[in-house]
């Protein structure tokens, strides 16, 4: 069974009904196959209007959850999101960012997800909405390990939320991989600070493709609060402030080089941070 509703409540019926996937862009969906016919029952939600768009108000971004990478690259956000629209450009080809979705991305949930880290240093949340109602979780709590999330057979990821960050807040995120474009990561960083006075008020850094799921670096946060913002500022953080990642060995990079990478983008996400710079892939 194939449907593509145009409503949301059509797709939660279906849905209800017991044994169907949800799909959106199918970017994931269909390499997963490979050459064999898809099989199952699918809801195509990429046509449901409710689940489009990216919408700014004085208290939330809001940003559908079948919005593509490409509307997200393109909107009109607060420089706080500097980091995930640079990741939206990261994502894939041109025809990738047009197609895929930031809800397939999170639902997806691989350790190597580059919508990830950004959305974690916004501390967004998801809304799940169901039959049974609707309910939000922090992003963190959704995605609950390597190809893993809270997410309930009958509920479809409607939206992220995220509480308008203050404007003095900015962000960047950094990437290594193999090779410059179309390429899974080997590490990332997310970095936002948010700075007073010439002092950093707030920090916030997630690291991933280091751990099953994206992690944020609490002790490497602490380090940097009521520290003066000027540069050199990310050599502060030390190796031990990323002790609690978990990196893997495999085709990409071993562990050990995946660790000292990361403590390396860290480092220059905090001063892109500081130089007004969004980051890319190196």
């Amino acid at each position: 069974m194939y449907a593509r509703p145009s409503d949301l409540d059509e797709a939660l019926g279906l849905l209800a009904e017991g044994g169907a996937r949800v799909m959106a862009g199918a970017t994931d969906i269909f390499p997963a196959v490979g050459e064999r016919p898809l099989q199952g029952s699918y809801v195509d939600v990429s046509n449901i209007p409710s689940l489009r768009g990216v919408r700014v108000d004085q208290e939330c971004v809001r940003i559908g959850a079948a919005a593509t990478w490409t509307e997200i690259a393109n909107a009109n956000l607060p420089g706080a999101f500097d980091a995930l629209k640079t990741a939206a450009r990261e994502i894939g080809a041109v025809q990738i960012q047009n197609r895929g979705t930031i809800g397939g991305n999170l639902c997806n949930a691989s350790p190597a997800a580059d919508g990830v880290p950004p959305l974690l240093i916004l501390e967004a949340e998801v809304e799940l909405a169901s039959k049974r109602g609707v309910r939000r979780l922090p992003l963190g709590a959704f995605i609950t390990g390597n190809r893993r999330t809270a997410l309930s057979g009958d509920e479809i990821l409607t939206s992220v939320v995220i509480a308008t960050p203050a404007p003095t807040a900015r962000s960047a995120f950094l990437k290594l991989g193999a090779r410059r474009y179309l390429v899974i990561s080997i590490a990332m960083v997310a970095a936002l600070l948010d700075i007073d006075d010439g002092r950093v008020r707030e920090a916030r850094i997630a690291v991933g493709a280091c751990s099953a799921t994206a992690e944020r670096i609490g002790a490497a946060e602490r380090r940097l609060i009521g520290a003066p913002a000027r540069p050199g500022l990310g050599h502060a953080i030390e190796a031990q402030d990323l002790a609690a990642l978990s990196p893997i060995d495999d085709l990409r990079a071993s562990a050990p080089y995946r660790r000292e990478a990361a403590l390396t983008l860290v480092r220059r996400a905090i001063e892109a941070c500081l130089l007004g710079q969004a980051g890319g892939a190196l």
